[in-house]
């Protein structure tokens, strides 16, 4: 049985990482509510230029456009896969990357040469200890991001698919749901996908000027860029609210921790008063 001192050390050295995890709290909520607004903020906008980019290619004129077209079979892909900095987040990463390790068979296993980019140092350091090749890396993306980091890996993208480096990209990084709710997710960034349903669908609500194929040919690609750049804002958002939840659970456990301790040398206490005054009355009693 540990002695009284020890119990009280372990509280204390508790108490201590209370004081940590309580903070990186405080500050993850924080940084939390940041990236939601944006992400709040940014939402309407997508969602109405993809509604606008569905409309486009409902036309049959346009619907060739490079960034739109589907390989038939699929010999090269580029996966990227979104992960966090920083750890101390819970299962944030390690549910990306079980997605992407997943994906990454499945193509292998289809015959599909995988070409892999890595955003993040978590995802860097478990394709690395898994000795699994990449091609690129960055970790230069983090709670600062801005349209312009996005712009610039959108245009490398649509220049390697345009010119047929690579038949299809995926994106795999958490969306963020609610605040309740982020979900692991792989997103094909290019081709552009169109559904069924909109392709058929040929009375617009809109009225083009000019021509359809002109606006496509300069809507399509900042589309392109404001769908990554949300897809990197939800990741940023998803990082921080399950790192604060993480925290919370940790400072709970710790709290409770603290209460078992106290309990525990609250028992020896008791345990060594009662020994002394035993001692004292058996001393006593010879005496006499």
């Amino acid at each position: 049985m540990a002695t009284s001192k020890e119990i009280r050390n372990r509280i204390g050295s508790v108490q201590n990482t209370k004081k940590i995890t309580r903070t990186m709290e405080l500050v993850s909520t924080a940084k939390a509510k940041k990236a939601v607004d944006k992400v709040v903020a940014s939402r309407p906008y997508a969602d109405k230029i993809s509604e606008l980019i569905k409309s486009l290619a409902a036309q049959g004129e346009v619907a060739d456009h490079p960034l739109l077209r589907k390989h038939p079979h699929v010999r090269r892909a580029l996966v990227v896969v979104v992960t966090a900095n920083r750890g101390l987040c819970g299962g944030y990463n390690a549910n990306v990357l079980r997605l992407a390790m997943q994906q990454i068979e499945d193509y292998k296993k289809a015959g599909v040469e995988v070409i892999v980019h890595l955003i993040g140092k978590k995802a860097i350091s478990t394709f690395n200890y898994l000795k699994i090749p990449f091609a690129a890396s960055f970790t230069h993306l983090d709670d600062k991001l801005t349209f312009a980091d996005a712009q610039k890996f959108a245009e490398d993208y649509m220049e390697r698919f345009s010119l047929e480096q690579v038949d299809k990209i995926d994106l795999i990084y958490t969306r963020y749901m609610s605040s309740a709710v982020q979900k692991p997710v792989s997103d094909t960034i290019l081709p552009v996908e169109i559904p069924a349903s909109e392709k058929a669908h040929k009375t617009l609500p809109f009225i083009f000027e000019p021509d359809p194929q002109s606006i496509l040919q300069s809507l399509l690609p900042k589309a392109i860029c404001q769908n990554l750049y949300q897809s990197l804002l939800d990741a940023m958002a998803s990082e921080q609210i399950a790192r604060r939840i993480a925290m919370k659970n940790a400072t709970d456990a710790a709290s409770d921790m603290i209460k078992a301790l106290t309990k525990e040398y609250n028992r020896v206490r008791q345990a060594k008063i009662t020994q002394e005054i035993a001692e004292i009355v058996g001393g006593a009693a010879a005496i006499q």
